[in-house]
C-alpha cells in the first residue's frame, strides 16, 4: 500500500511541478516508449547475465513480497514464543526424549498443530526441530550448538540478501543505461543537422528523456525496492535469532518461562509483545 502511495507522490511531484512551470508532456510521451524499450531491455538483459537462476527467481519473489504486508507481527511472535514454551515445558516435565516424536514428525505433532500461525512455516519448523534434535541427542553442548546456529543464520542472511544486491545493482545500472539511450539520441540528432532548429530541439529533448528516465527509475523505483526488501530480510533473520536465544537459554538451565523471556527481548520494539501479553497468550493456549 505505502509503496504505491510513495510512487504516486514521486510521479505527482516530478511531473506536476514540470507541468506547473509550463512544461509539455508531449515530447516526453512521444519519446517514452522508445526510451523505455532501450533502458528496460538493456537493464533486463544485464540482470539476466549478472544473476544465476535461483537469484533471479528469489528476486522476482522478493519484489512480489514488497507489495504485501509484513507477516512478522506481534501475533506471530506470540504464537512462536508460545510454541517454544510448550515444547520446552514438555521437555522439562517429561524429559527430552518425550519430545522426540514431536521433533521427528512435526506435521503430526499436537504441539506444532496447536500453533498454526508458525506451525505451518517449514523454515521455522525446520530450524526449531533441527536444533531440538541435537539437544535430544545430547552430543553437543550449548556453545557448539550456538556456533552452528550462528552459521546457519549467517547463511540464511546471505542467501536472502542476494535479491537485495541484485536490485541494488540494477539501480546502479539504470542511470548509465539512460545515458546510453541519450547518447544514441544525440547521435541520431547529429545525423540530422540540416533540419530546422525546432526539429533539432525536439530531437535533443527526446534524447534527454533517456537520461531523465534512467535516473528516475533508479532512485524512485529500483533503489527504494532494494531498501524495502532488505528490511524484510532483517525481519526474517530476527525470527531465527528469537528461536536461537530461547533454545540456548533453555540449554543453559533456565525455566521455560524465563527462556521465552530471553527470546522476547531479542525482538524489535514494534513487534515485541509485552510480558503480560505473552503470559496471557500462553495461559489461553494452555486452557
Amino acid at each position: 500500500m505505502f509503496i504505491i502511495v510513495g510512487w504516486i507522490v514521486v510521479l505527482g511531484c516530478v511531473f506536476g511541478v514540470y507541468i506547473a512551470h509550463g512544461g509539455s508532456m508531449g515530447p516526453i510521451a512521444k519519446a517514452l516508449p522508445w526510451e523505455m524499450a532501450t533502458i528496460g531491455g538493456a537493464t533486463l538483459g544485464a540482470f539476466l547475465v549478472n544473476n544465476q537462476m535461483p537469484v533471479i527467481k528469489a528476486t522476482l519473489a522478493g519484489i512480489g513480497a514488497c507489495f504485501k504486508g509484513s507477516k512478522y507481527t506481534k501475533d506471530r511472535y506470540l504464537e512462536l514464543l508460545a510454541l517454544l514454551f510448550d515444547i520446552l515445558q514438555k521437555a522439562r516435565k517429561e524429559g527430552l526424549m518425550a519430545i522426540e516424536k514431536d521433533v521427528d514428525e512435526p506435521a503430526n505433532s499436537p504441539l506444532f498443530r496447536k500453533h498454526a500461525t508458525v506451525g505451518r512455516d517449514h523454515h521455522v519448523i525446520e530450524f526449531i526441530t533441527d536444533y531440538l534434535r541435537m539437544m535430544v541427542s545430547g552430543n553437543l553442548n550449548a556453545h557448539e550448538i550456538e556456533s552452528l546456529m550462528d552459521s546457519e543464520i549467517e547463511t540464511h542472511h546471505q542467501e536472502a540478501h542476494a535479491p537485495v544486491a541484485a536490485i541494488t545493482r540494477v539501480a546502479g545500472a539504470l542511470p548509465a543505461f539512460g545515458i546510453v539511450a541519450a547518447v544514441l539520441g544525440v547521435v541520431k540528432t547529429m545525423g540530422s543537422v540540416g533540419q530546422p532548429p525546432a526539429v533539432l530541439g525536439a530531437m535533443i529533448g527526446s534524447a534527454l528523456v533517456g537520461t531523465f528516465l534512467g535516473i528516475l527509475l533508479a532512485y524512485a523505483f529500483a533503489e527504494p525496492l532494494a531498501g524495502l526488501l532488505e528490511q524484510k530480510v532483517e525481519e526474517s533473520s530476527k525470527e531465527l535469532q528469537c528461536i536461537k536465544t530461547t533454545l540456548l537459554a533453555s540449554m543453559q538451565g533456565y525455566a521455560p518461562q524465563v527462556a521465552i523471556e530471553f527470546g522476547r527481548k531479542v525482538l524489535t520494539s514494534t513487534t515485541r509483545p509485552t510480558f503480560a501479553e505473552l503470559e496471557a497468550h500462553v495461559k489461553r493456549k494452555k486452557a
